[in-house]
């Protein structure tokens, strides 16, 4: 067996830096895009006419496919990991500024399942991009703020009842503090931020970020404390793998990160659009091939969902499948739902199997309870809009869609080893 640690560039230390450059889903796009550049990618625009061949991404919002066409055949394969690039947050609502108690407050509304109670008592700040009028028409600039701008503060004790806490309402119980007294408008911190006028500002996709910085823990740094390693851990892990994945003939790599997994994959750029359908597609005809040979090379294609996955809680046992327990840095996770919340089946687990045994990684299988009501990924979703045999995978973590995140750290090098055997079969 190879040492996964060889197999990729993936490292704790190389996700915590993406993470903590990535706090939206457009900075993840960036964060990727930048790296595939020093790999020799080049940047695709939907709109031109594609080369025939070469190493490439495409960009669409929130959204990035990669792919390595330099060996594309008509006879032969896709093998794509996918994943997505969102992750539960609190979001900035469209007229945000609000006032109370005397103090300034800014709007809020979760975005996915975010875990309320892990978003209270933290310094936020702001990421996403806005939207404005420039002189050729509307552009849209990148929005980073990385101070402590905002404040969700808890109840205290004595004033909940029974002091057993608080149920929260996300209408009225996430409003963020912003300081003491009245302040201008909101938009102006955002737009002085993207370098823009205020009164151009059209619109926005803004949402919280956790400050503290993403660290490897643990007395023997044995494990990954971060914000968003659902799923800015598969993205990191992804990215590692296509730019490691050796050329196979006929085998063509490809990497597909969406935006709006969290809430449905329904948009123009979530998992459910043509964005992954139409750049394969191109992918052929560019290459000289037509409508025929296109069907016939996604015949032969397989995808690998990637998504993070449940860790047995070491307090919470009882919560978990008890004869499919997950440990963390126990290896890659292949995830099975007989109700396809999960897209695996018998062949697309036996194809990431192998893809385990070649990058010698272990691999552990994941059954949620039955009595429990299973999440999904963009495994189903990408199975039933392209006809991919699809599996879901993924690297095991605690506290999912918690503000904050843990995982192994060997796990990162382990999780990237298999996707890059994935995409590259001996």
């Amino acid at each position: 067996m190879t040492d996964p640690a060889a197999a990729t560039t993936a490292s704790p230390e190389g996700l915590c830096a993406f993470v903590d450059a990535s706090p939206s889903p457009f900075h993840v796009v960036e964060t990727t895009a930048a790296r595939l550049r020093t790999a020799g990618y080049s940047e695709l625009a939907e709109g031109d006419r594609w080369p025939a061949a070469g190493k490439h991404y495409v960009v669409r919002g929130g959204s990035i496919v990669a792919f390595d066409a330099s060996v594309f055949a008509v006879d032969g394969a896709f093998r794509i990991v996918g994943g997505h690039t969102d992750s539960p947050n609190l979001r900035v609502k469209q007229h945000p500024d609000l006032e109370a108690a005397g103090l300034s407050l800014v709007g809020l509304e979760p975005y996915g399942g975010a875990w309320l109670n892990s978003w209270l008592d933290r310094d936020l700040g702001i990421s996403g991009r806005l939207a404005f009028a420039g002189p050729d028409g509307a552009r849209t600039a990148l929005v980073r703020i990385d101070e402590p701008v905002l404040r969700v503060p808890q109840l205290a004790i004595h004033l909940s009842e029974n002091r057993k806490g608080v149920e929260l309402d996300p209408q009225r119980h996430v409003n963020a503090i912003r300081g003491v007294g009245a302040k201008g408008p909101f938009v102006d911190l955002l737009a002085e931020a993207a370098g823009v006028d205020p009164e151009t500002v059209l619109g926005w996709e803004l949402m919280t970020h956790d400050l503290a910085p993403s660290r490897v823990v643990g007395a023997d740094g044995d494990l990954l404390s971060a914000p968003r390693l659902d799923n800015q851990g598969t993205c990191y892990a992804g990215v590692e793998a296509l730019v490691a994945a050796p050329s196979t003939v006929g085998v063509t790599p490809v990497l597909a990160l969406f935006d709006h997994e969290e809430v449905g994959s329904g948009s123009d750029r979530g998992a459910a659009s043509d964005l992954l359908l139409t750049v394969l597609e191109r992918i052929v005809l560019a290459a000289g091939g037509d409508r025929e040979d296109f069907l016939r090379v996604m015949s032969r294609s397989v995808c690998a969902s990637g998504d993070m996955a449940h860790a047995t809680h070491p307090n919470y046992p009882d919560r978990h499948e008890p004869a499919h327990r997950i440990a963390v840095n126990g290896g890659p996770v292949l995830k099975v739902n007989q109700n396809l919340r999960y897209a695996s089946d018998a062949t697309g687990e036996a194809i990431f199997a192998v893809a385990a045994e070649q990058a010698g990684v272990p691999l552990q299988r994941y059954v949620h309870r039955a009595d429990l009501p299973c999440g999904s990924t963009i495994g189903p979703i990408t199975a039933a809009r392209t006809g991919l045999s699809t599996v879901d995978v993924g690297a095991p973590q605690l506290a999912m869609h918690s503000a904050r995140e843990l995982m192994g750290s060997a796990d990162v090098a382990m999780y990237s080893a298999a996707l890059a055997a994935f995409l590259a079969p001996a």
